[in-house]
């Protein structure tokens, strides 16, 4: 049964369920992808791991999302990014190894930024980032929308965009989009002070290959690594592709 933290006040409170396995080492945090929750496949996978090996792992659920209270069309980057920390500051010690999938992977490099300029005795220990899905907001989404759909956005503050991985539209709503702006990353050094191995899916049709490329290189040259994965989409949770992100959680940690 998952832990509640609560964040956020007022009006903008939120309940935010979180599953911590205690353990030795650096902790590892997992952070998931827009609309996923911290009971997906890969998530149960290294939690499986974590037992197995007795190291730490947490996972939680950002609000709108899975266990946790809050409407998912109320969700932004900067109110995932809050959760996330605060799930950091109540249930980590240490230096963590931050896992990020998709969505996830822009908020464990944002992060990364807001825990090294806090306290850098906390600051990551590493990272491994899954098809991560840096600024995927405005480069994914709104640059990739028709003009139709943007006059919807601007007119309506929503389009329910249809989705591959639901019988339901997903929300995305103009607060989503003007929001993430204020958070991307591209376009300037990025700087971890930890290594990084990012995993990505040449076949994945929602986070290009050569979106990770891009990220690659404002990533520091030392201690980053880009393995491309030639047939995988983009969940990467095939049998071998749990393989490969165990053993690249357990090269950093």
């Amino acid at each position: 049964m998952p832990q509640f933290l609560d964040v956020g006040s007022g009006d903008d409170s939120r309940r935010i369920a979180v599953l911590a396995r205690e353990g030795a080492g650096s902790a590892v945090v997992w952070l998931g992808g827009f609309r996923s929750d911290m009971r997906a496949t890969k998530a149960e996978a290294l939690d499986e791991w974590a037992a197995e090996c007795g190291r730490a792992f947490v996972r939680f659920d950002y609000s709108g999302h899975g266990e946790s209270s809050g409407r998912f069309e109320e969700g932004t980057i900067s109110r995932w990014l809050e959760d996330a920390l605060a799930v950091l500051d109540r249930f980590v010690l240490g230096r963590p190894v931050l896992v990020g999938s998709s969505m996830g992977g822009w908020l464990a490099l944002l992060a990364t930024r807001a825990l090294r300029q806090s306290d850098s005795d906390r600051s990551p220990a590493g990272l491994v980032l899954i098809a991560p899905a840096v600024d995927f907001t405005e480069r994914l989404m709104w640059d990739a929308f028709p003009e139709a759909v943007r006059d919807a956005i601007r007119r309506e503050g929503v389009h329910h965009q249809p989705s591959a991985y639901s019988s339901e539209p997903t929300p995305i709503t103009r607060a989503l989009i003007e929001d993430g702006r204020r958070h991307r990353l591209f376009g300037a050094p990025i700087a971890t002070g930890c290594p990084v191995h990012i995993l990505q899916g040449m076949l994945d049709p929602d986070v290009p290959w050569r979106h990770a490329l891009e990220l690659t290189e404002h990533l520091p040259g030392e201690n980053t690594a880009l393995t491309l994965v030639k047939d995988g989409d983009h969940r990467l949770s095939r049998p071998q592709d749990i393989q490969r992100l165990i053993d690249a959680v357990e090269g950093i940690a």
